[in-house]
C-alpha cells in the first residue's frame, strides 16, 4: 500500500467520498461490495459502458443478485443508441453524492472510467459540444480519402494530441480534429487550461493496482473468454434487433462489443474475435493505468493481494476515524 496525503481531508467540515478506481480485471467489484457490507455505503458506478442498457455481458456488470442486494447508482440509465459525457455524469453523481450524503450515507464512487474521475474531482476543461455537420464532414473525408489522411491532418494543427493518438483509434482522432475545426485551436491547448470545480466532500481516493502487470493480463484473459462463453456475440445480436445501432455509437465502440460488430459482419473469424478482444482490453487497461500514474493523492493496493478486500476496508475504517476525531 502506497498512502499519500489527500489535501480534501484537511476540510473536516465537509462529508466524507469513497473513490475507487483500477483498470479492468482489477477486482473493483469485489472490493466495492465487501465496503458496502460493512460500511453505510451507496455504490455510484463509475463506468461509461455500464450506463448501457440490455449490455450485461460485454461491460462485466455486477450479477442481478449483486445488484438486487446491493444496487449501484448510474447502471442501466440509457439505450445504446444514446451517448453520455463525462460532464453529464458529474452532474449526476454529484446529484447522487448530496441525496446519499443527506440519507447519513456515505458515496462510494467505483469504476474505471478514469476521465469521469478526473473531471469530477478537477472540473470539466470547456472543450465544446459535438457539431453533427462538422463530424459528418470528418467522417465524409475518411470514407474518400481514409482514416490516415484524417490522422495526417490532426498531427497538422495539433501535433501533440495526435502523438497521444493511435491513428487507428478513429472516435478519438475525429473528436480532436472537430475541437479544431470548431475552435480555431488545438485541443491539446484548450485541455492546458481546466476550469476547476469545487469538489465538496472529503475524498478518500483509493487506486486498485497489479504488482505483476502479466498477472493482471492473465485475468483479463480469463474474464474475456468467460465473455465469449457467456454469450457476448448473442448479446449483440439481440442488441442489433431491439436498438437502432450502427458501428460508430459510442456503445458499439467499447471494447468486446466492437470486435463482437466485426466478427458478426465477417470481417474477423472467432479466434480473431478472441484475440483481438483480449489485445484491446489489455490496452485499455494500460491507458486506465497511465491514467492512475497522473493521478494524484492515491492511496494505492496491490490488487493482486489475496487480503486485498480486508485491507481496504481497514483503511478506509482508519481514515474514516481520522475524519471524526
Amino acid at each position: 500500500m502506497q498512502n499519500l496525503n489527500n489535501p480534501h481531508s484537511t476540510a473536516t467540515a465537509l462529508p466524507p467520498a469513497l473513490l475507487l478506481m483500477g483498470p479492468t480485471a482489477s477486482g473493483k467489484t469485489a472490493v466495492a461490495i465487501a465496503i458496502a457490507k460493512q460500511l453505510p455505503c451507496e455504490i455510484i458506478s463509475v463506468d461509461s459502458a455500464q450506463i448501457y442498457l440490455d449490455m450485461n455481458v460485454g461491460t462485466a456488470k455486477p450479477e442481478l443478485e449483486i445488484l438486487a442486494h446491493t444496487p449501484h447508482h448510474l447502471i442501466n440509465i440509457i439505450s445504446p443508441e444514446h451517448s453520455y459525457s463525462a460532464a453529464r455524469f458529474c452532474d449526476d453523481a454529484l446529484d447522487l453524492m448530496h441525496k446519499i450524503t443527506a440519507r447519513g450515507r456515505i458515496p462510494l464512487l467505483v469504476g474505471g472510467t478514469m476521465l469521469y474521475f478526473k473531471a469530477l474531482l478537477e472540473g470539466l476543461n470547456s472543450l465544446p459540444q459535438a457539431d453533427p455537420e462538422i463530424r459528418q464532414a470528418i467522417e465524409d473525408q475518411a470514407a474518400s480519402a481514409g482514416w490516415s489522411a484524417v490522422y495526417n491532418e490532426l498531427q497538422t494543427v495539433d501535433p501533440v494530441t495526435a502523438n497521444r493518438l493511435q491513428p487507428g483509434d478513429t472516435q478519438r482522432v475525429q473528436r480532436a480534429l472537430e475541437i479544431y475545426r470548431i475552435t480555431g485551436q488545438a485541443m491539446s491547448a484548450l485541455l492546458d487550461a481546466p476550469r476547476l470545480q469545487n469538489f465538496p466532500y472529503r475524498a478518500i481516493t483509493i487506486a486498485l493496482t497489479p504488482s505483476v502487470r502479466a498477472e493482471l493480463h492473465q485475468r483479463i484473459a480469463v474474464r474475456f473468454n468467460h465473455m465469449l462463453a457467456q454469450g457476448l456475440v448473442d448479446e449483440l445480436t439481440a442488441l442489433k434487433k431491439t436498438y437502432n445501432l450502427h458501428a460508430q455509437l459510442p456503445a458499439m465502440r467499447c471494447v468486446g462489443y466492437r470486435q463482437a460488430w466485426d466478427f458478426l459482419n465477417n470481417q474477423i473469424n472467432q479466434t480473431q474475435l478472441r484475440e483481438q478482444g483480449i489485445a484491446a482490453t489489455r490496452q485499455l487497461a494500460k491507458r486506465q493505468l497511465t491514467w492512475l500514474r497522473a493521478m494524484p493523492e492515491l492511496t494505492t493496493f496491490d490488487c493482486l493481494d489475496n487480503d486485498l478486500e480486508t485491507q481496504v476496508l481497514q483503511y478506509i475504517q482508519h481514515q474514516l476515524k481520522s475524519f471524526n476525531s
